[in-house]
């Protein structure tokens, strides 16, 4: 243990178990879509209504991830890394704004019969997949800070 005191090590390993959660949600999400995606050109189908809800599911669990595992970790001040909470800051109205995204998503499509709107589903999930790829992109930068040593 070194020179760190033991609350430090233990606030690090809940911090690093938290991330782990979050990249274990994320991965889930990802390949969840990836199923949906594999099976185009959409029809509305059990098949792909089931694939879809399946996706929602994953995709409403991501998201309270990050909220509880990362974000709500950074307000309730238990990061105490003036360099993380930095980056965290600067880059939250960005992720809550795809969250925001996600959510409207999963309200159209999650539980809901496909027809009259399998037309725009191909156009909803590339939309959605280009904001997955820039909040993971910002997530990644948060979790990169709080993975830094000595700050």
């Amino acid at each position: 243990m070194g020179d760190q005191p033991a609350g430090g090590v233990d606030r690090r390993a809940r911090a690093r178990e938290k991330l782990e959660t979050l990249v274990n949600a994320r991965k889930e999400t990802l390949a969840r879509l990836a199923e949906l995606a594999s099976i185009r050109p959409f029809v509305a189908e059990p098949q792909t209504e089931e694939a879809l809800q399946d996706f929602c599911e994953s995709l409403v669990d991501y998201a309270a991830s990050a909220h509880f595992q990362l974000y709500r970790y950074i307000a309730e001040n238990k990061e105490r890394r003036r360099a993380v909470r930095a980056v965290a800051e600067r880059i939250y109205p960005k992720i809550a704004q795809t969250t925001d995204a996600i959510l409207e998503f999963n309200d159209r499509y999650d539980v809901a019969r496909l027809e009259g709107r399998v037309e725009s589903l191909s156009e909803d999930l590339s939309r959605l997949g280009e904001l997955l790829a820039d909040r993971i992109q910002l997530e990644d930068q948060i979790i990169a800070a709080m993975l830094e040593r000595g700050r």
